[in-house]
């Protein structure tokens, strides 16, 4: 029991972690990209450990970790797209509203 409390607590430690870099960094895309995959690997290592705990199942985790590498993938395309398309990754080196 002390382990799940430990594992909780470490997955939400870095949970808010990753929540912290997301707002405060909001420089490049690449960092927002990152601190966002941050967040998700926390929120599956939590699940992963409430699940194991409950002795359920993990078809879930695999369709969560799916989802996670496809997000992952196209933050990338994304991310190529906009160097190719402005020179870098600063958010504030383009305007959204323009074509």
């Amino acid at each position: 029991m002390a382990i799940l409390n430990l594992w909780g607590c470490v997955s939400l430690f870095s949970l808010g972690c990753g929540l912290v870099a997301f707002v405060g960094k909001r420089k490049h895309l690449l960092n927002a990209l990152l601190s966002l995959e941050f967040i998700m690997v926390s929120t599956f290592w939590l699940m992963f450990g409430v699940v194991d705990f409950l002795g359920a199942e993990s078809y879930f985790m695999m369709f969560f970790l799916t989802l996670v590498a496809c997000e992952g993938a196209l933050g990338l395309a994304l991310l190529v797209s906009i160097v190719r398309s402005h020179g870098n990754d600063g958010l504030s080196s383009f305007n959204i509203l323009r074509c």
